[in-house]
Formats: C-alpha cells, sequence, structure tokens
C-alpha cells in the first residue's frame, strides 16, 4: 500500500472516532458548537474514504482508455470535497440560527470539554502526518486533506474556547456566536480547495519558477537555437511538459536525440518527487509563425 493510500486509511479511521465521540456528547448537550464539530467529523470521514478510491484510480496506469492515465481524479475530488466541506457549513450556520431563535440551552458541559480536548489533540496529530505525506508523495488529495483537518483544529480549539466560557458566564449566544463563526470559516476553507482542483482540470500551467527552470535548461544548450510552445499543466502527481526545440537544419538527428535527451534528463531533476511525462519536437528551423513549411528549405554546401 503506498504512502497516500495509508494516509486516508489513517484519516478515515481518525474522522470515524472523532465523528462516534462528538456526535453523542453533541447530540446529549444540546451545544451547538460541538454539533457543528461532529457533523464536521462525519463529512471528514465520508470525504477521507472517497479520497482513498480517488487515489486507488488516479494511480492505475495509462491504457487504451484513459491514454494520459487518470491523474485528474485527484482535481474531481478535491473539488467535491470542497463542495462538501461547504454544504456543511451552511447546514451549521443554520444550526446555529436554529439554536440562537430557540433560545436551547447547552448540557453535560464537562463531558464535552474533555471531549474536545481529546478531540483536538488526535487531530492535531493527524495534521502533522498528512502533512508529511503530502511534503514525501506531493498529492493533490493528501494536501487537500491535510487542509481541511487543519481547519478542524481551529474548529476544535473554537468549540473548545466556547465551551470553557459558556461554562463559567452562563451566556449561550457564545456557543451560536462561535458555532456560526466556525461555519462560515468552513465555507471559507473549502474555496482554496475548490479553486486548486477546477485551475488543474482547466489545465493550468505549472508555477512559474518551474517553467523559469526549464527555460533556462533548453538555453543552457549551445546546440538549441531558440525554443517555442512551451506548455505544462499537471495531473495528480505527474506533471506534463511540451515544448519544440529548434536545431541547425545540418545537425544529425542521432545529435539532435541526444541533446535532447539530456535536457529531459534535466529537466526531471527540478523535482524528483515529480513523475515527469516530457514531450518534444525536435525543429530544424524556427517554424512557430510559418504555415507553409514548404517556404524553408536546407542546403547542404
Amino acid at each position: 500500500m503506498t504512502a497516500q493510500k495509508k494516509a486516508t486509511v489513517v484519516s478515515s479511521s481518525v474522522a470515524a472516532l472523532l465523528t462516534l465521540l462528538k456526535l453523542v456528547v453533541g447530540i446529549a448537550s444540546g451545544s451547538v458548537a460541538v454539533l457543528a464539530s461532529a457533523i464536521d467529523s462525519v463529512l471528514d470521514m465520508f470525504v477521507s474514504v472517497f479520497n482513498y478510491f480517488a487515489i486507488n484510480n488516479s494511480e492505475k496506469p495509462a491504457d487504451e482508455t484513459f491514454n494520459y492515465g487518470r491523474g485528474k481524479i485527484e482535481a474531481l475530488a478535491s473539488v467535491i470535497e470542497g463542495t462538501i466541506i461547504s454544504i456543511s457549513g451552511i447546514f451549521l450556520l443554520y444550526q446555529a440560527v436554529e439554536k440562537a431563535i430557540k433560545g436551547e440551552v447547552s448540557h453535560y458541559l464537562g463531558i464535552s470539554l474533555t471531549v474536545m480536548i481529546i478531540s483536538l489533540i488526535i487531530t492535531v496529530c493527524l495534521v502533522l502526518f498528512l502533512n508529511k505525506v503530502a511534503k514525501q508523495t506531493q498529492n493533490m488529495v493528501i494536501k487537500a486533506d491535510a487542509l481541511h483537518y487543519k481547519t478542524d483544529v481551529y474548529t476544535n480549539l473554537a468549540v473548545l474556547i466556547s465551551l470553557v466560557l459558556v461554562n463559567f458566564t452562563g451566556i449561550e449566544l457564545i456557543d451560536v456566536i462561535v458555532g456560526g463563526g466556525i461555519s462560515i470559516f468552513i465555507i471559507y476553507s473549502a474555496y482554496e480547495l475548490i479553486q486548486e482542483g477546477v485551475l488543474v482540470l482547466l489545465d493550468r500551467a505549472v508555477d512559474e519558477e518551474i517553467v523559469e527552470k526549464i527555460v533556462k535548461i533548453i538555453e543552457a544548450e549551445d546546440r538549441v537555437n531558440t525554443h517555442h510552445l512551451l506548455k505544462t499543466r499537471e495531473a495528480g502527481n505527474q506533471t506534463f511538459v511540451d515544448v519544440h526545440l529548434v536545431f541547425d537544419c545540418l545537425i544529425t538527428l542521432m545529435e539532435a536525440h541526444r541533446i535532447t535527451d539530456r535536457i529531459e534528463d534535466k529537466i526531471k531533476m527540478i523535482d524528483l518527487k515529480r513523475d515527469w511525462i516530457i514531450n518534444t519536437h525536435m525543429d530544424p528551423y524556427d517554424d512557430f509563425e510559418i504555415n507553409d513549411s514548404t517556404e524553408k528549405t536546407c542546403s547542404i554546401e
């Protein structure tokens, strides 16, 4: 089992445990903040399970049906995860408003405090683990999961503070305000997940810093006169690069191929964690703005 798959199994198990604890206490206590955190954990569990299947499919090799592999499943999973988080945030906001209108009172605050402290500790440990796996694998789904659980850390901390204040002051409005604030924060945190996933689905180019490094590698080759049509995109842990290299028309195909291989090897060294898919087209002259290739001839004297 790959590291990213293990990460989703761990996050799913942790989310299931936290869901059970928070739901029981949230329903019993009547605290909208605890219930908000519980519902968020329910969604965490389903999202983490979905992420496992997304990663499992994205890792399948390219075939006759999917010539470029299934890497974009990860971006699709990120969009779906962000959408689910947004919906949960809206629901939690509704719960906070409903409690404020009905004037409901929280119970079992001591037990609620204990559960939220345990939840906070467990979630912090999970975030540290997911961040480590995300850095190792550069996997978009794991990055999204890590970001998601990072928001849970802030959520649990806010709920904990809310319970302490309600316990000492008896002011239920604090629970309503914190619960509503958490819901708004959850909706806001989902925006980045959705945006990142959509940009990948739209074949956004890789970071400008990486593109500049690719250009420097190409321009460092003396036998390459120029280049054009440099295109990049990402899908999962794969990075696709397409470029046209312009050589002198008298260079042998063998020599041009050797130089091209050297350039591709150097590009792959930019980031060893990425799976580079490089497609290089070798031109005997700069045909970027020429439609009729017959107008350009090469004579050997």
